[in-house]
């Protein structure tokens, strides 16, 4: 009931008065002091100059501030602690904008984009953002601030323009990496004669047509004159299950996300499979980076399960 008055009693614009914009008035209210005790025709037109260059400067921001059509992009992926790229579409129906500043609502992302000029044209800008904590974010509101045309007052209006943003778990968790023996043995993977792996080196061979030309040795393949393709034993493929005690809250529940999320990164760069238990969701194991995506997902949401119902 409070945050539905609240929001319908939300002010449509709020206003700073920047530094400069003190000096400024502290400067208007000693020439009106001025003129009022010495009555100089000269000060009271000094004044009049003043006071009109406020109330043009509360004119202009605001018509910056109308007409915008803003577009948010949200990243293709997001990890907790690190800078990511969000992308604004902006344009207006008509005339122009100034000096505008887009930052989100929402506290828990850090971030802006400062715009000098807007018109009909659509332009799409970058905000380097951060989120301090993984899971779901709901971005229900975007701050767009100017301080044109003399700097005096910066004025923002709040768009409502609403968007999730997953946030996976903070990466660069230093963990111990699992045994080999702990996982399960797939395959003929330690076959030697299978020579696509990454492992040791066995050796180098003409690059055949339609082969991928990341294994070319190109020290080598300049010296003999033609390319030559670096030749590795293909390592054992294991599967791995993860997992993340359900009853784990706080600190605990985020640590164990993180390593998790670091050592099915690490296993799955090996070639492994590599499967995730929450005891709310399962994954089956998998190998590549549509496994990787899922199981960072996955992990994002643990803890968090109440808001995507």
């Amino acid at each position: 009931m409070f945050r539905r008055l609240r929001s319908r009693w939300k002010l449509p614009r709020t206003m700073i008065i920047t530094r400069v914009g003190r000096t400024y008035l502290v400067i208007t209210m000693g020439v009106g002091l001025g003129a009022l005790n010495t009555g100089n025709n000269l000060l009271y037109l000094v004044l009049g100059f003043l006071l009109s260059l406020i109330v043009a400067s509360g004119v202009l921001s605001e018509r910056s501030l109308r007409h915008l059509r803003i577009r948010r992009v949200l990243p293709g992926s997001a990890s907790a602690g690190e800078p990511f790229a969000m992308r604004y579409q902006v344009r207006r129906t008509s005339g122009r904008s100034f000096a505008l500043e887009l930052a989100e609502e929402n506290s828990q992302v850090a971030g802006m984009v400062w715009i000098p000029t807007v018109a009909q044209e659509e332009v799409t800008v970058r905000a380097d953002c951060v989120a301090a904590r993984r899971g779901p974010l709901k971005l229900k509101g975007l701050k767009v601030t100017t301080t044109f045309p003399l700097g005096l007052f910066a004025k923002t209006r709040v768009l409502d323009i609403e968007d999730q943003l997953l946030i996976y778990p903070r990466r660069g968790f230093v963990c111990d990496e699992p045994s080999e023996r702990e996982g399960r043995l797939l395959g003929d993977g330690g076959n030697p004669r299978r020579r696509d792996g990454t492992g040791d080196v066995l050796g180098l061979r003409e690059l055949s047509p339609g082969e991928d030309a990341r294994r070319v040795h190109w020290l080598k393949s300049a010296t003999a004159g033609k390319l030559l393709k670096v030749e590795r034993e293909r390592e054992d493929t294991r599967q791995f299950m993860l997992d993340v005690d359900e009853d784990l809250t706080g600190e605990a529940l985020e640590a164990r996300c993180e390593e998790a999320a670091a050592l099915s990164q690490r296993l799955l760069l090996r070639g492994h499979e590599v499967g995730l238990d929450t005891g709310t969701m399962r994954l089956r194991p998998a190998s590549g980076p549509g496994q990787e995506r899922r199981l960072l997902s996955a992990l994002a949401w643990v803890g968090h399960e109440e808001a995507g119902t």
